[in-house]
């Protein structure tokens, strides 16, 4: 089978979208798929190409002119190509395919990585949506997508060749306790949360410290909101790391405080190194910790609730350990094969859904 992914780039940036299609595309191409990725490239072009995905440059910046480019290149692509199957990531991807998908024979696969953009409802326009987690699949059903067109694969990308083993990475020199967070740094994530609950947590844990993993656009305010805890001093940003499981490997505690998150690779990430986690039932993430049973799960923006679950978590070693080995337990489900086996059932399936009525329309024209 020939798949053409489609997205917006492929940078090696933390990305969590990109790092999920990109694991997809390489276990595909491992798989015996014929694979490419057509966006505006990034740092795993070399990845990609290392393991038999052809990479398409196909730059899809929001300018009239530009998609008009695009949108002229990315038919060549699709004549050259010839896929059974375009697999969309993105809006602007999805928009681009589902024109062509008019013209061209191919069956149009949404995959709606994020809940939060109300947007997302444009990928309803595919023949099958992907949604990330049954969470973000109820929320597109709310919203207006069909149920019929829905199917839930979750995120499961543990054994990918874009990561080093684990075995191979050295932990941070951090200090200890150590409480540590991986996420973009926007509101979103509930990085003011985690701030706010350390105001509390550092009072009655002296010697703990507070790490940010990561970079994003509001990196600035952030800082600006930890100079003004009474703690400052021991709240750290170390920006982007390409192995964030080197912090993750030394933390005493994981946490994902999130307002909204579709699933968290980052979940999974913590489930592999075994660390004890404390993270907000928000959309997707109970589905990451297995409802509970990997991880301590409290409400979106509750402080109070976060600050009282670190407390259990740095008070009792006891308690670490048993939630390290909660996490890490079942955490074999998440390989990256699995997932690959899951979305090739719904390409057959669509496939051959395209092929019945093709085969209908030409016994009526005759």
């Amino acid at each position: 089978m020939r798949v053409l992914h489609i997205l917006n780039d492929v940078t090696d940036r933390g990305n969590g979208i990109v790092n999920t299609v990109v694991d997809l595309a390489v276990e595909q191409a491992h798989q015996g798929y014929e694979v490419a990725i057509a966006s505006a490239g990034g740092g795993y072009e070399a990845v990609l190409e290392e393991h038999g995905v052809r990479h398409l440059a196909l730059d899809q910046s929001r300018r009239a002119l530009q998609l008009l480019r695009a949108a002229a290149i990315f038919r060549r692509q699709l004549v050259d190509f010839r896929p059974d199957v375009v697999h969309a990531h993105m809006r602007t991807g999805l928009l681009l395919a589902w024109f062509w998908h008019h013209f061209r024979e191919f069956a149009l696969i949404s995959h709606i990585h994020n809940v939060h953009d109300r947007e997302s409802l444009l990928m309803g326009l595919a023949d099958r949506v992907i949604a990330v987690s049954q969470s973000v699949a109820a929320t597109m059903t709310a919203r207006g997508i069909p149920r019929r067109k829905l199917a839930v694969v979750l995120n499961r990308t543990l054994g990918s060749p874009r990561q080093a083993r684990l075995a191979d990475i050295a932990p941070a020199m951090i200090s200890r306790p150590s409480i540590v967070t991986v996420c973009g740094l926007t509101q979103r994530k509930g990085v003011e949360e985690l701030i706010a609950a350390f105001d509390q947590v550092g009072r009655e844990f002296p010697d703990a410290h507070l790490y940010f993993v990561g970079d994003g656009p509001e990196r600035h305010r952030f800082e600006q909101v930890a100079r003004g805890s009474p703690h400052s001093s021991r709240i750290h940003f170390e920006g982007f790391q390409s192995a964030p499981q080197a912090y993750m490997l030394s933390a005493d505690v994981f946490v994902l405080a999130a307002r909204r998150e579709s699933f968290g690779l980052v979940l999974i990430e913590a489930r592999e190194v075994g660390c004890p986690i404390v993270a907000t039932r928000a959309d997707g993430t109970a589905e990451a910790l297995d409802d509970g049973r990997a991880g301590v799960l409290i409400p979106p923006r509750d402080i109070s609730a976060l600050a009282g679950a670190l407390r259990r978590m740095l008070g009792s070693e006891q308690e670490r350990e048993e939630w390290r080995a909660r996490a890490h337990h079942g955490v074999e489900n998440y390989r990256v094969d699995r997932m690959v086996h899951e979305v090739g059932e719904i390409y057959a399936e669509i496939v051959e859904e395209k092929n019945r009525r093709q085969a209908s329309n030409l016994a009526w024209l005759k």
